[in-house]
């Protein structure tokens, strides 16, 4: 069996790289656009070294903009995706936003030394609706400056938000210099819908970018979310949307993200 920590995997990677290179051959007839706005995602805590190894091979073959993954598997991701244009994003403070705030710019920091580009946090739902706005504008502040530079995507959690949180989590998260804000984890109530994506659009302005993500599983869920203002979407079902097919029916699926 392969070893597991940090330096097994760097090892591994390189045997990998040789064995199993990421392939470059164009799939025919897939939407070259709608695959440039999606972030490859793998999530599920089950996810094994071959599965992100097959998610990075994807997201090379199909032209995704990047592969989302747990912070664990970033040096994995990044080694295998060297010299290609895909990015690699790393999720914070996953999936509850419940850490302390050192402990999301601490995991933020490591995941940018190891190779991330991109950080996907979850905003601290809890402060938020307590009302401790400042408590939320340093967490995600924290977590910008430790970013050293790399993008920096706040999960606002939409399903456990009033409207009216809503509009102020996506505030603090501009106030606070994130770059993009993010619909859902994926693992909460509800994902994304057209009309939080033009709430969140109309409240950050053209200038922050807005992800939506959770529970888009085919192109017209996915064009839907562009139309209504989203620039990226984060989804495990990113063959088949490009594809033009059902989820499940082309392959890649990696969970219900």
């Amino acid at each position: 069996m392969p070893a597991t920590d940090q330096t097994g995997e760097s090892q591994r990677t390189l045997a990998a790289g040789k064995e199993r290179p990421v392939g470059n051959e164009q799939p025919v007839g897939w939407d070259v656009e709608l695959a440039r706005a999606i972030d490859h995602t793998l999530l599920k805590p089950d996810a094994t070294a071959d599965r992100i190894e097959g998610l990075c091979q994807e997201a090379v073959r199909y032209g995704f903009h990047a592969v989302c993954v747990n912070s664990f598997w970033v040096p994995l991701a990044a080694d295998l995706l060297k010299g290609t244009p895909v990015k690699v994003a790393a999720v914070v403070g996953f999936p509850l936003g419940a850490s302390l705030t050192a402990v999301k710019a601490a995991e933020a920091r490591e995941a940018v030394t190891a190779g991330a580009t991109e950080l996907d946090m979850v905003l601290n739902v809890g402060a938020l609706k307590s009302g401790r706005r400042d408590a939320v504008l340093q967490d995600i502040r924290a977590v910008v400056e430790a970013a050293d530079g790399a993008l920096v995507k706040v999960i606002i959690e939409t399903g456990l938000l009033t409207h009216e949180e809503k509009i102020n989590a996506c505030r603090l998260a501009v106030d606070a210099g994130a770059h993009f804000v993010k619909t859902s984890t994926g693992f909460g109530p509800g994902g994304a819908t057209v009309e939080d994506v033009a709430l969140m659009r109309k409240t950050v302005g053209p200038d922050v970018g807005v992800k939506a993500s959770g529970g888009i599983r085919d192109a017209k869920a996915a064009r839907d979310m562009l139309a209504a203002g989203a620039n990226r979407l984060g989804t495990s079902s990113g063959i088949a949307i490009v594809a033009g097919q059902a989820a499940g029916t082309a392959g890649g699926a990696y969970g219900a993200y």
